[in-house]
């Protein structure tokens, strides 16, 4: 199973980067409605703000992995999506740690790290694992087109009130779409500059960021080129935006949409009822 798109010239540190990325396959999740997917997620955000506390994030967290396997999406994916965002999970736990009060712990300098602000800073952590493995899957498992079809169509009600259903969701499909494009396209002109003796990797704060303006350039002007000719494409297939638009595929819910909204609603029962049972974890 392979992500649509290749990664040549992609530098390590920009292969870890995974949004935007669809994985064919032929899972239930994968035959799932798109806008039963978005729901769904939605729910499951809602889950995690919900079912507070240590028993309630794993058991999400435990959610998310099974979610992986059933859409045969290799679970290392949720390892590299991470990895982007692991200075801001480390910096938020690092706050909630030093800044929550409660039974003292240790207090060095003005720094005082308590029993109840570790306890916070490991729920904030793994929501936020959980809250990226589960978001994650949804582009994992829906192809930009449908992703479109379905954001437009849950949004539709909307255009009663002239709001630009249509417009928003080819931006925002556009935008997921483009981003491995650009991450590739980065990785080249990395390559490109270190063939011509740029020191992108060594030096301070400063020079680093100096050394990044030979790149961001180059890329900002690939992105106005790449859009560009993707507006020329546009016109040149008559599209003038959603009015009057048709489609091949018209989106219908099956049996699977059914099994996948009833496995969810005993999922958020099921996580709701255990943490509302289970004792919270204390030490």
């Amino acid at each position: 199973m392979r992500a649509s798109g290749g990664k040549s010239g992609v530098t390590p540190m920009l292969k870890n980067i995974t949004i935007g990325q669809y994985f064919r396959g032929d899972s239930p999740i994968h035959r799932m409605d798109p806008r039963l997917k978005l729901i769904l997620v939605i729910a499951y955000i809602v889950l995690l703000f919900v079912a507070s506390g240590i028993v309630g994030m794993l058991l999400c967290l435990a959610a998310a992995v099974a979610f992986y396997l059933i859409a045969r999406v290799p679970l290392k994916m949720i390892v590299k999506s991470l990895k982007p965002i692991i200075p801001i999970i480390l910096f938020t736990a690092i706050l909630n740690a030093f800044f929550v009060e409660g039974d003292v712990l240790f207090s060095w300098w003005i720094f005082t790290v308590s029993k109840q602000g570790v306890l916070f800073a490991i729920v904030m952590t793994l929501r936020l694992i959980a809250l990226i493995a589960g978001s994650s899957l949804l582009t994992y498992t829906t192809s930009p087109i449908q992703l479109t079809d379905g954001l437009e169509l849950l949004m539709s009600p909307l255009k009663k009130i002239h709001f630009p259903a249509h417009e928003l969701a080819m931006m925002m499909t556009i935008a997921l779409r483009f981003i491995p494009t650009l991450i590739e396209e980065t990785g080249k002109i990395m390559n490109a500059q270190k063939a011509r003796g740029a020191d992108l990797e060594t030096g301070g704060l400063m020079q680093r960021i100096k050394a990044l303006v030979p790149i961001l350039i180059p890329l900002f002007i690939s992105a106005f080129r790449r859009a560009d000719e993707l507006a020329i494409a546009m016109e040149c297939r008559c599209y003038h935006g959603g009015e009057g638009r048709t489609r091949m595929k018209k989106l219908t819910f099956h049996l699977v949409d059914l099994w996948g909204l009833l496995v969810m609603a005993a999922l958020f029962v099921g996580i709701l009822t255990a943490v509302h049972f289970i004792p919270p974890i204390t030490f």
